[in-house]
């Protein structure tokens, strides 16, 4: 008599830490993301979760900030937890990123830049460590509608509208989804998004009501 076979082993997701393991989920998480002031960009954010609850935040005032051409991503309880700096000079628009507070000759853990400087282009994402890795972010932030691709063209995270779906309107562009999938760094996510956000520079943050009819069923909310 041939004996049953034993179960399958439950399928894990290798954890891609970059920044702060804390931040890795292990389903897909929605991300509500609250720019705090539409007139300068990076002047700050709050991000919230699915329950409401303060995850990061970002500051143009307090004791980490230093340089307008530096920004720091915080936890709810005010944790340093990345900082990200533009590096000059930049013709492409290059930015580096470094764990928690920078500290003076430190090195980054990963590098931003613009594919290309005429028109709208796509954004490359070195991460240094024993191998290099590279991310691709694909699509227009300023629409936000963006894909952030690993080196093997999978999705390791999105910018989407956000869809009040009780009304079934898409809100402004000063709040937004960011989904992460699961096994990848939130933190890290966070910190590319105040990256794009210098990028496209304060043309994106014109009075924008939304109010735009959608399908509820074309779009996660």
């Amino acid at each position: 008599m041939v004996g049953t076979p034993p179960p399958a082993p439950p399928t894990t997701t290798t954890a891609n830490v970059i920044v702060d393991d804390g931040f890795v989920f292990e389903e897909e998480t929605q991300l509500t993301v609250l720019k705090t002031s539409l007139f300068f960009a990076g002047d700050g954010f709050s991000v919230y979760d699915c329950k409401g609850e303060l995850v990061f935040r970002v500051e143009s005032y307090g004791p980490y900030v230093r340089d307008k051409d530096e920004l720091i991503l915080m936890d709810a309880a005010g944790k340093c937890l990345l900082t990200v700096r533009k590096k000059r000079p930049s013709l492409h628009q290059r930015w580096e990123g470094f764990k928690g507070e920078k500290l003076e000759g430190e090195k980054p853990i990963f590098s931003v830049r613009r594919s290309s400087i005429i028109g709208r282009s796509s954004v490359t994402v070195e991460v240094y460590g024993d191998s290099t890795e590279e991310y691709l972010i694909d699509g227009s932030f300023s629409q936000r509608s963006c894909t952030f691709f690993n080196a093997s063209r999978e999705t390791v995270a999105e910018i989407r509208r956000k869809v009040d779906a009780s009304a079934n309107v898409v809100l402004g562009k000063d709040v937004f989804s960011l989904w992460v999938k699961p096994g990848f760094d939130g933190a890290f996510a966070m910190g590319l998004v105040l990256i794009l956000d210098q990028i496209n520079g304060v043309l994106d943050y014109g009075y924008d009501d939304g109010d735009d009819v959608v399908d509820p069923n074309s779009t996660k909310s």
